[in-house]
Order: structure tokens, then C-alpha cells, then sequence
């Protein structure tokens, strides 16, 4: 099936924003949701990243070997389940047997606790039903969905991705980021209206000057990045384009990104940094 093509984002009010000194707003992204607190990408921590405040949640996508969406970060599940492999390798309801969660105890203590048994935070979470809870939330909350690559399903998961984002209508705004320019120029052919953000671990001689890869609107530099060359920011604005910084934990780079005039700040900590904001705001 063709992906359908998607309009372009509406504008819209952002909520719980902090404000740079040039009046911009700081955008608060959940980071594979509140997964400071909850297990990464389980259903639990995304609906406590909408209830502390976030304005967008950001997840990783893979394909399953019966052409599933799952939010699972690794190539491999060993790290974040109890079970082993490949996800491009198992199907569904291999993952489906599996626990996502327990590993995730508070404080890193090992100790069972009541939640532990919670479905929302040990079962493996597919992209379709994350989109229908961003699409019943009381708010508009935006989303960043991240293209894993290399993987063996190469396009498909483009396609996938924009076959289902084409099922799931959503209040706020929708946006895919990678660190392959070839996945997001997949994205862009399909999707034109859809805002690509090029993600950026290291920051590469062609990059400085503040351009990203052609159709690109969004720069997405690592906080390491941020902390070395703190004048990329301003270098990418002056290309025309939005920062969105990532993983920005330590109360330190907050302030350095608030400082800087950041648009977004990609966090573990939903809820602390947007109180961090707020008073720095």
C-alpha cells in the first residue's frame, strides 16, 4: 500500500513553555518517554511524560520479522527484556511473551516492587498503540519518532511508519528523525509536509556552518555537540533552521540550552527540566 502524503503541520500553542530571550519557546521532549522514572518506551512512562507536562514524546521504532512497529531502542532486545535476539528477527508475538519492564526498578535497587506485574510497564509497546494514546490525551502532545538504521527492512520502515501515521490522525504535530539522511529522504519523497530532524552524534566539517542535508528543517545535535561548539545554535538559526538537543539531563546543560535558545531539549526528565524552565523563565 502507498503511504499517504501528509499535509503541512498546523500552526500551533505550545503548552507549559519557558522563553528564550528572543521570545522563542523551549520544548520539552520526553525521551523514549519519562524513563527516568519508568521503564524506556513502555506504555507507563509515556502517560506519566504526558502528565508531567512534556510537549512531545519521543520514541525509537523498529520492524518485527512480521512487519511490526515496536518502540525498542537496541537492535537487540538482550539489554531491556528478558529475553534475547534480534528484533528484526522475532515476530510479534515473541516480544508480546517477553518482559520489557522488570529490569527498571527505582533507584536502580534490583528490589520488586508492586509495578513490577503492571502490563503498561513490562509488555513490549508497538507504535500503533503509542499513537492511540497520543490521540486520546487530553492535550495536544506532539511526536518525534526515531528511524533505526541500518536494519535488514531497510524502506519498509519508512513506509510502515507513514501507513500508519496516515491511520492515526493527531492533534499535535508529528515529526521523524534520524541519524540516516537516506531514511529521512524516504520520509520527505513520501511525506513532503512532514518535518524530518537530522539527528547528529558527532559534527561533521560540512555541518558547522550550521546547513543540514537537503529538506532537512530541524537539527538535531547531541548535548556534547552543544557543549563543545555552543555557537552551532546560533549558526544553525541563521540557516533557517529549529534545535532540538539531545539527552539533556544534567540541570547544568539545561541552562546552557535555555541560555542559547534552544527550541526543544530532548530529556530522561520531562518533569525536572520542565521546572527548570519554568524558573529560569
Amino acid at each position: 500500500m502507498s503511504p499517504a502524503r501528509h499535509s503541512a503541520p498546523r500552526p500551533r500553542a505550545w503548552h507549559h513553555v519557558a522563553v528564550t530571550a528572543d521570545r522563542r519557546p523551549i520544548r520539552v521532549i520526553a525521551h523514549r518517554g519519562a524513563s527516568e522514572d519508568a521503564p524506556e518506551h513502555s506504555l507507563a512512562a509515556y502517560r506519566q511524560a504526558i502528565t508531567e507536562g512534556a510537549d512531545a514524546l519521543e520514541c525509537d521504532v523498529r520492524l518485527t520479522a512480521d512487519g511490526h512497529l515496536v518502540c525498542v531502542h537496541d537492535r537487540r532486545i538482550n539489554r531491556t527484556s528478558n529475553g534475547r535476539g534480534a528484533v528484526s528477527a522475532l515476530e510479534l508475538a515473541q516480544l508480546a511473551e517477553l518482559d520489557f519492564g522488570s529490569w527498571k526498578s527505582p533507584a536502580g535497587t534490583g528490589a520488586e516492587t508492586p509495578d513490577s506485574a503492571d502490563p503498561e510497564r513490562t509488555t513490549v509497546l508497538t507504535l500503533d498503540r503509542l499513537l492511540r494514546l497520543v490521540a486520546e490525551a487530553e492535550r495536544p502532545v506532539d511526536l518525534a519518532i526515531e528511524t533505526k538504521h541500518p536494519t535488514r527492512w531497510a524502506g519498509q520502515v519508512e513506509s510502515r511508519l507513514l501507513d500508519l501515521l496516515a491511520r492515526h490522525p493527531l492533534p499535535g504535530q508529528v515529526r521523524v528523525m534520524s541519524f540516516s539522511a537516506r531514511s529521512l529522504r524516504r520520509v520527505r519523497l513520501a511525506a513532503p509536509g512532514l518535518p524530518t530532524v537530522y539527528l547528529m552524534q558527532f559534527l561533521l566539517p560540512r555541518h558547522r556552518g550550521g546547513r543540514l542535508p537537503a529538506g532537512n528543517l530541524i537539527a538535531g545535535p547531541s548535548i556534547r555537540i552543544v557543549r563543545r561548539d555552543p555557537g552551532y545554535v546560533a549558526r544553525a538559526h541563521r540557516a533557517g533552521h529549529e534545535v532540538h538537543v539531545w539527552t539533556v539531563d544534567d540541570p547544568a546543560d539545561v541552562e546552557l540550552c535555555a541560555r542559547l535558545g534552544v527550541d526543544a531539549i530532548i530529556t530522561n526528565r520531562p518533569r525536572t527540566v520542565r521546572e527548570q524552565l519554568d524558573r529560569l523563565g
